[in-house]
């Protein structure tokens, strides 16, 4: 696979005609892959929640646009923001396992490159963190 501009075009226009603003592209080279590898096209407005990772870190890496990385604590304060856009003194990030986060887009056209261990397991309850429960 080449990530090239044709490459993020597409997949970012995929995501703006997405009713929820966001589209990613496996990466893995077979479905036994063991590792989580994908590009995600971003768009403003797209909700994500707060959420962690207990067993694994995750890689952010701003490849086009611009982004906000937000972490909180256990009680939903954020303790670090962190601005990412390529070419600039930030373009990623790698997220501790456990740690509450968020990427927020702040620009249309947004694509982050994501890395974690592991094969894909869908976020359960206990690894969303909902403002309103607090």
């Amino acid at each position: 696979m080449i990530i090239d501009k044709k490459t993020l075009d597409n997949l970012t226009a995929e995501a703006a005609l997405s009713p929820r603003l966001r589209m990613n592209l496996d990466m893995r080279t077979t479905a036994d892959d063991r590792s989580q590898r994908m590009l995600n096209a971003i768009e403003p407005g797209t909700e994500l929640p707060i959420h962690r990772h207990k067993s694994t870190s995750e890689t952010c890496i701003v490849l086009r646009g611009k982004a906000e990385e937000l972490y909180y604590d256990d009680n939903g304060v954020i303790t670090a923001r962190i601005m990412m856009q390529p070419g600039t003194d930030c373009c990623g990030v790698n997220i501790k396992a456990g740690c509450w986060h968020k990427i927020i887009s702040l620009e249309p056209g947004t694509v982050i490159f994501e890395a974690k261990d592991g094969p894909y397991e869908p976020l359960s309850t206990d690894d969303i963190l909902t403002l309103n429960d607090l």
